[in-house]
C-alpha cells in the first residue's frame, strides 16, 4: 500500500520557511549535484558528465545573480565562492577549456580566472 503525499501539509510546512532559506537551499542542491557531476565526491569518475555539470553550474549562476539583492552578503558570499570553485574546478576538468567568459555560469559572474 503506497501513501500519497499530504499536499495540505506540505504546503503548510513550506509557508513558514523564509524565502532566504529556500533561496540558500536550492543553491546548496545544485552545488552538491554540481559536485558530483564533476567528479569531485568520492565515486569520482563514476558520475562525472561535464554536460550535465555545465548546466548545473549555470543554473546556480543564474540563481545567485537573480537573488543577490534578496539575500544578504553573509548567506550570498560563501555561495559566490562555492560557485567560482565549481566554476574552476570545470576549467580543470575540461579537455577544451572554454574561452574565459564562456564558461558555465560567466555569462552571469564575467571571467573566472585560477
Amino acid at each position: 500500500m503506497s501513501e500519497s503525499p499530504d499536499f495540505n501539509e506540505m504546503t503548510r510546512d513550506i509557508a513558514e520557511v523564509p524565502a532566504v532559506e529556500v533561496i540558500v537551499t536550492v543553491a546548496v542542491n545544485l552545488m552538491s549535484a554540481a559536485a558530483v557531476k564533476l567528479g569531485l565526491t568520492e565515486e569520482g569518475a563514476k558520475y562525472k558528465d561535464l554536460d550535465e555539470a555545465r548546466k548545473l553550474i549555470t543554473a546556480l549562476a543564474g540563481l545567485l545573480d537573480a537573488s543577490t539583492t534578496e539575500i544578504s552578503s553573509f548567506h550570498a558570499a560563501p555561495l559566490r565562492d562555492g560557485l567560482k570553485s565549481l566554476q574552476l574546478a570545470f576549467r580543470e576538468s575540461s579537455l577544451v577549456p572554454d574561452e574565459p567568459g564562456q564558461g558555465p555560469g560567466e555569462k552571469y559572474t564575467g571571467p573566472v580566472y585560477g
